[in-house]
């Protein structure tokens, strides 16, 4: 008991200096967010990540960016427990850039806890140690759990990097990480929602209003985020409208730039093969025309190609 005593008054001992950032309102929030601004549901889910029984709400001392915007959405919880920072981050889009912005947003952090004053007395200036857990439930298949690493973005890899940082990524999903949405009913109703919503709006002849709205009712009726959804019906309406939308045009921005890459990369690809056998022939001594004639290509092309390589060269 005197333990947890301690670990409270750890919890609270940071001060958030208030820096006047400029504010962006222009965003729209997500139902996780929403779902884990309660406290309630944010220290079960807490328990359940850590395997811990804490039941005092209280103890979570939240010191989220309320101006950190990613892509028009605030997608974030940052909270210290345990004397750790803990920032948990809902996507449903799969990005490796996530220890680069985590990066950012822990700096940030730290800029608002410390006090800047102590970083040049003489005595270490303690910090709560950072974690770094994204909630992934895109429509990528991925693994139950997968790790991304700041160092993998690195110019130059080495084994041992000055500077690393860890993001761990969780497939919320469901079906995926069972152990896990046992031990947290709230994330297992938010999956099984996640879930009813994308089955409604796969279908042809419904609406995505329709889709969410029924998906809303039906989860209503069997007891699914009951509570939650009750409260805050109208607007969980909006945000899933939003989210799935955003999701499909995601989707299709990501085809188009594949497409647009792929046929790039057959134009490079026949360009190279291209140059290598004019290397050949220029090695044997044949002219421009002799070569524009044997490849059955413009003298201009040719020439080109001949420039573009020196170039490089």
């Amino acid at each position: 008991m005197a333990k947890r005593k301690n670990q409270k008054r750890s919890n609270k001992k940071y001060q958030v200096k208030n820096r006047r950032l400029r504010a962006n309102h222009q965003y729209k929030d997500t139902v996780f967010r929403m779902l884990y601004r309660d406290k309630e549901n944010l220290l079960s889910l807490y328990n359940a990540m850590n395997g811990r029984n804490y039941t005092n709400p209280e103890e979570l001392q939240i010191v989220t960016l309320e101006n950190a915007i990613y892509l028009g959405m605030k997608n974030d919880l940052a909270f210290i427990m345990d004397m750790n920072l803990y920032l948990y981050e809902h996507q449903s889009t799969y990005n490796p850039n996530i220890p680069l912005r985590n990066l950012f947003y822990i700096a940030d952090e730290y800029q608002r806890l410390v006090v800047q004053k102590s970083l040049y007395s003489t005595a270490i200036q303690k910090i709560p140690t950072p974690r770094f857990i994204v909630f992934y439930n895109g429509t990528k298949k991925i693994e139950d759990r997968s790790e991304f690493r700041l160092s993998s973005a690195y110019e130059n890899p080495t084994e041992d990097p000055d500077l690393e940082l860890r993001v761990t990524m969780l497939n919320v999903n469901e079906g995926h990480n069972s152990e896990l949405m046992e031990h947290c009913r709230t994330l297992k109703e938010y999956a099984q929602y996640v879930a009813r919503v994308r089955k409604y709006a796969a279908e042809p002849d419904i609406a995505l209003e329709e889709a969410v709205e029924r998906a809303v009712e039906e989860c209503m009726k069997e007891g699914i985020l009951e509570e939650f959804l009750a409260k805050n019906k109208a607007e969980v309406i909006k945000m899933s409208i939003y989210e799935y939308d955003k999701e499909f045009e995601e989707k299709k921005l990501r085809k188009a730039e594949y497409e647009a890459g792929r046929k790039d990369g057959i134009k490079v690809g026949e360009e190279n093969v291209l140059k290598r056998f004019i290397e050949k022939r220029l090695r044997k001594g044949m002219t421009l025309e002799e070569i524009a004639e044997d490849l059955d290509e413009d003298v201009m092309v040719i020439q080109k190609l001949i420039n573009d390589n020196n170039e490089v060269i």
